[in-house]
């Protein structure tokens, strides 16, 4: 099967084309490096030419509101067209849990936007929506600094690793489509804060991280419906101190 993988040589790109690869199939790790650009259309086409199956994991490279929406925008109608064109079957996507429920978040308001362009291509579709990755909590305590403390929510959090994300994603790129979405999270759940707090700990942070029902995620409040499956999910394996004892042993 030929599998086109847009941004297939990011974090998530590089090892869904690993892993499909090693199952034997044709893939296509496209990415504007190589000639594929799903903003000006270059390379799609050619790229598109014969496959049966597209894995959209095009990220854009601003957050900045307008500037992310856009890009979601562009890209998916681009792709989108193409793989109508080329007379693609499947149009796997990946997008994040909750995105609907905290509307004053740019970024998930932007992926809300692309979600709904491919509900309304005709193209046979699966929405898969992860829960934030493990390899980001140092980003997000990064983040959350704010007068020498980070201050994170209490709302419920289930990150979950990368490796997880790619094999569920591969996984579901060889299956049929449900023309639906697939929500997929880690298999540990807590508090948000108790979670940093856990990480900097582990990783020798001597920050302090103070619980905040008022702190803000990227722009919105959360709560404990906010950024978890609230239904059916598939979890992945891997939990936190797997996750970092891989992460050590990379290092």
């Amino acid at each position: 099967m030929k599998i086109v993988v847009i941004g297939g040589t990011g974090l998530i790109g590089s090892k869904v084309v690993a892993i499909l690869r090693e199952g034997g199939h044709e893939v296509v790790a496209a990415s504007p490096r190589n000639g594929i650009d799903t903003i000006t259309g270059e390379g799609l086409k050619q790229a598109l030419a014969g496959a049966q199956v597209v894995v959209d994991l095009a990220n854009s490279p601003s957050f900045e509101d307008k500037a992310v929406l856009d890009f979601f925008e562009t890209s998916g109608r681009n792709l989108l067209a193409a793989e109508s064109e080329a007379g693609v079957k499947h149009h796997v996507a990946l997008s994040i849990v909750g995105i609907e429920r905290t509307p004053e978040n740019g970024y998930f308001r932007a992926k809300v936007a692309q979600e709904k362009l491919i509900e309304r291509s005709g193209i046979h579709y699966t929405i898969v929506r992860s829960t934030q990755f493990l390899e980001f909590l140092g980003g997000i305590a990064d983040s959350a600094m704010e007068g020498g403390k980070v201050r994170v929510s209490p709302g419920l959090f289930q990150p979950i690793a990368s490796d997880d994300v790619a094999a569920i994603v591969a996984d579901v790129a060889v299956a049929q489509p449900v023309d639906s979405i697939v929500d997929i999270g880690g298999p540990e759940r807590a508090p948000f804060n108790e979670i940093i707090a856990r990480y900097l700990k582990a990783v020798g942070d001597p920050r302090e991280v103070v619980r905040d029902p008022d702190a803000r995620y990227f722009g919105g409040l959360v709560d404990d419906q906010s950024l978890v499956p609230l239904g059916e999910a598939r979890l992945g394996k891997i939990g936190f101190d797997e996750w970092l004892r891989r992460s050590r042993a990379k290092n």
